[in-house]
């Protein structure tokens, strides 16, 4: 027992989460403190709900019942209790009745029905349980009790029924499957999306700190709010002021005689808990909080950082900040500004996220100039809480933006962000500004775990999930102008037109160099030419049905850009169902305001045609870039992304009594012995070669004849593991006396090297070597990795990665990413090796990844791949104590 808590309690078993409403519970294991809490709990409810949970009436609980529901063993009776203000609002538990089944029950305050409660219980507790053993569920319901009954049905389990006695009998295995797995993920996207809908769809705001100084932060919110002409009703919280800009004054948000569903807190850091709060004690919804002064600081402004965090998280509430720039959403029916700049983008379709306050400006600054209209914008500032995956949550239903574009100075939880930025791009375009940074190093303030994989392997992550990776703010913008106000590239062929021969030369040379296939010029005009002349190459490109899209670059003869040459672009553009980029020199953004986007234009033949707008680039350079990246990018919404990964002849239980059996001898972990690796990956369908390990002759000449001939000896020392073919390895050893010279030669050559570590193992079908691995990384979670052993892993890092869960064109992906692949495909003449077999091991070990977590490394290598098969060779495994994953396998804020 350990600072008050009961032995055993399972401190990973705790979670907040965002409910149905958007406003947020916090799940714990039950304690046996809990019993006053209990008490209430059953007192507050109705006579109905009683009989419903215990078939009887039970109007009082008996000390002996409140007893046995706190204290648990926490693993074959476990039970979870949802709170918020410290108040229990739920209650699910379950209690072991065979070795693989338990029975589950759950109890939902009346004040509480409809907010998802017991189905976020049912996930964690399906969770917890088949981390103890525990496959399959039972329960009893009576069959008036359609609320629950209809949790157990809506979870995307196969539930069995059966009627008997007046009580409904159900069963379900808990493993999860792609239904159970699509439930809880959809049931995430909307609690989470509904939370920031919240957040920026408010009907009041109240500013705390409103100050009559011009200079000071709360006052220039209230400014901004006000004149940005906010459809909602406005509080100014001051305790010495009467009125502030107009706007009468109370001293504390507890005076405000209306509900306030946001509260923007400009205030000193230290004060800002009891402003916490005060926002509780009237139920606000959400908290922007500005004010800075909090872990970016120092030590004791992360203590306040995560004061702040625990009382809104158990108060029901989220937050933006703190040290947020602000939150704007431009709908015309909210018209929020809650930031401290007065000059916003206009309305439009880009949705936009900063961490950082200056770059933030930076951001929407860039985007007015270019005349990009913003649909909603936030700065996280230190992501206490609110970060860049939940807008994106909240973007993948807004209707009014078309583009999300995000600065990440870190990331929290990449796991995460994968699943739901993949979600997001499948419908809009997502890019993404992240700098690059050898070791991930985040900001002051941003909590972050440091990460082991490799920097490329987050780059890995984005392509994966289809977003779009740029260098700087200038060319996400570059990228968005163009997404925003053309279609999408259907392919790689490109037409070049201009009036410039250097300039149309430099533009085609730019697209063949990033992957751009120039099949339509590059079409020069003359210098001196017409609008017309211009506007009928620029047809003749459009018309071309080879051309997937078209680049134009023109360059004034004399003084400025001539219109006519811009609404010739304009025209041919808005003609055509292909995307055109344009360099005019000395220009960029968008041609048209985008308020005129959704007018129609008549052409000669009086057809209606929906009016673009043609994005506008400086440079050759620029438009290609953006237009490459708006091609892969269609080609990653075209192309089909598989199913997830599934694989027979898997046995969870054994492999989890492998690992159990381990931690148990070793709580700190260690690598695993021969025979537990051979144990833990036969559980998942992997057979590793036996290899027996020798200190003398004898022993080699032994232990071939255990394995078989052909045999070798080899080294498994990493001095000579990957080096010259013939340093540490004798192969194609056909009897005793082989074995014996083989043995004595290595011994002799190794041992002043310290590198004599030496096995024998039957000799393997010559073929590719290969070395697939995973790691348990702090930040990303699972990431499976694969490569070419030798050089290309050791040297060039020629490496390729994948963060689970998968799906069969991830895993076909990862063995193409590396540029030795056509080692794989028959190089020089040589037969293909067996990409299904590898493909098949490749899925199963990220299978094995994603649901062990006590999995610190796996490194399969060698791993022979041939014609006829593929060979697992060696293995080393090295286990330890689970750490809670920032994304688990249960809904869960970070």
């Amino acid at each position: 027992m350990s600072e008050g808590l009961p032995e055993g309690y399972p401190r990973l078993a705790e979670a907040d989460v965002v409910l149905r409403d958007g406003t947020v519970c916090r799940l714990r294991p039950i304690k046996p403190s809990d019993a006053e809490a209990i008490h209430r709990f059953h007192a507050g409810q109705s006579d109905e709900s009683i009989y419903l949970r215990f078939f009887a009436p039970m109007r009082q609980l008996s000390a002996r019942d409140v007893e046995r529901f706190t204290h648990v063993d926490y693993r074959d009776r476990m039970a979870l209790v949802a709170t918020i203000r410290g108040e229990i609002i739920g209650i699910g538990r379950y209690d072991r009745v065979t070795p693989d089944s338990a029975e589950v029950a759950f109890n939902i305050s009346d004040h509480y029905h409809g907010k998802g409660i017991g189905s976020v219980l049912l996930e964690h507790l399906a969770a917890i349980a088949q981390e103890r053993g525990i496959t399959q569920f039972v329960a009893e319901v009576l069959p008036q009790n359609r609320k629950m009954l209809s949790v157990f049905s809506d979870a995307g389990y196969e539930v069995s029924r059966r009627y008997e006695d007046g009580v409904v009998s159900l069963h379900f295995d808990i493993e999860p499957t792609a239904q159970s797995l699509s439930v809880r993920l959809a049931r995430e996207h909307r609690a989470e999306a509904q939370s920031v809908h919240s957040l920026l769809h408010p009907a009041s705001v109240a500013v705390i700190g409103a100050s009559r100084r011009e200079r000071a932060i709360g006052h220039q919110l209230l400014k901004q709010i006000l004149d940005a002409g906010f459809t909602g009703t406005v509080h100014a919280v001051n305790p010495e002021a009467g009125e502030v800009l107009g706007v009468d004054a109370v001293r504390s948000v507890r005076d405000i005689p209306e509900h306030v569903d946001l509260a923007v807190v400009a205030v000193p850091a230290p004060q800002v808990p009891d402003v916490v709060r005060e926002c509780a004690e009237v139920d606000v919804r959400s908290l922007l909080i500005v004010s800075s002064g909090f872990a970016e600081v120092d030590e004791e402004g992360d203590r306040l950082q995560r004061e702040v965090l625990r009382l809104a998280r158990d108060n029901g509430m989220r937050v933006v900040g703190p040290n947020s720039f602000g939150i704007i959403n431009n709908d015309p029916a909210v018209r929020l500004n809650a930031t401290l700049t007065p000059t916003i983008p206009g309305d439009g379709h880009l949705g936009l996220f900063s961490q950082s306050g200056a770059l933030a400006i930076a951001n929407l600054d860039s985007a007015a100039r270019r005349r990009l209209g913003v649909s909603a914008f936030a700065s996280a500032g230190n992501r206490v809480d609110v970060s860049g995956n939940d807008v994106m949550q909240y973007w993948i239903e807004d209707e009014r933006t078309h583009a999300v574009g995000l600065y990440l100075e870190s990331m929290g939880n990449p796991r995460k962000f994968s699943r739901i930025a993949r979600h997001l791009a499948s419908t809009k375009p997502v890019i993404v500004v992240k700098p690059e940074s050898g070791d991930f190093g985040s900001p002051p303030g941003h909590a972050v775990r440091r990460p082991k994989v490799k920097p490329h392997a987050f780059s890995a992550m984005l392509n994966q999930a289809g977003v779009i990776r740029t260098e700087n703010v200038h060319q996400m913008f570059d990228v968005a102008q163009l997404l925003l106000h053309q279609p999408l590239p259907t392919g790689r062929r490109v037409a070049v037109v201009g009036n410039s021969s250097q300039l149309t030369a430099l533009s085609a040379d730019n697209a063949a160099a990033r992957g751009l296939q120039v099949v339509h010029g590059p079409t020069s005009v003359r210098t001196e030419a017409t609008a017309q002349e211009f506007r009928q190459a620029l047809d003749a490109a459009f018309a071309d049905e080879q051309v997937d899209s078209v680049i134009v670059c023109f360059i004034p003869p004399v003084g400025a850009l001539s219109k006519d040459v811009v609404g010739a672009v304009r025209h041919a553009s808005r003609r055509s169902d292909k995307p055109c980029v344009a360099t005019l020199l000395g220009m960029r953004g968008v041609d048209v305001d985008p308020g005129d986007l959704v007018t129609r234009e008549e052409d000669e033949e009086g057809a209606g045609h929906p009016q673009r707008a043609v994005p506008i680039y400086p440079m050759p350079e620029e438009a290609v870039r953006a237009l490459a990246h708006a091609t892969d990018y269609g080609r990653w919404r075209d192309k089909d992304r598989g199913e997830p990964v599934t694989r027979t002849g898997i046995d969870r239980a054994a492999a989890r009594a492998v690992i159990e059996r381990v931690l148990a001898e070793d709580p700190d972990g260690r690598a695993l012995t021969t025979d537990e690796a051979h144990e833990l990956l036969a559980a998942y369908g992997i057979d590793l070669w036996l290899r027996v390990e020798v200190e003398t002759a004898d022993e080699a000449v032994a232990a071939a004849e255990t394995v078989g001939y052909p045999a070798v000896v080899k080294s498994l020392s990493p001095v000579v593991r990957g080096q010259s073919y013939l340093e540490g390895i004798r192969v194609d050893l056909t009897d005793a006396d082989a074995v014996r010279r083989a043995f004595e030669g290595l011994d002799k050559r190794l041992a002043p090297m310290d590198a004599n570590y030496l096995v024998v193992q039957r000799m393997a079908q010559p073929g590719v070597s290969c070395v697939l691995s995973t790691i348990e990384d702090p930040l990303f979670g699972p990431v499976v990795s694969f490569s070419i052993a030798g050089a290309p892993t050791d040297l060039l890092e020629d490496i390729a990665y994948r963060i689970p869960p998968m799906t069969d064109v991830d895993v076909r992906e990862l063995v193409d990413d590396i540029k030795s692949a056509p080692l794989l495909h028959g190089h020089r003449g040589t037969r293909p090796v067996d990409r299904s077999g590898l493909e098949d091991i490749l899925g199963r070990l990220s299978l094995m990844s994603d649901d062990l977590m006590e999995l610190a490394s796996v490194e399969l290598n060698p791993v022979m791949a041939h014609p006829d098969g593929i060979s697992v060779l060696g293995a080393d495994i090295q286990v330890a104590t689970a750490q809670r994953r920032i994304d688990p396998g249960a809904r869960a804020l970070s």
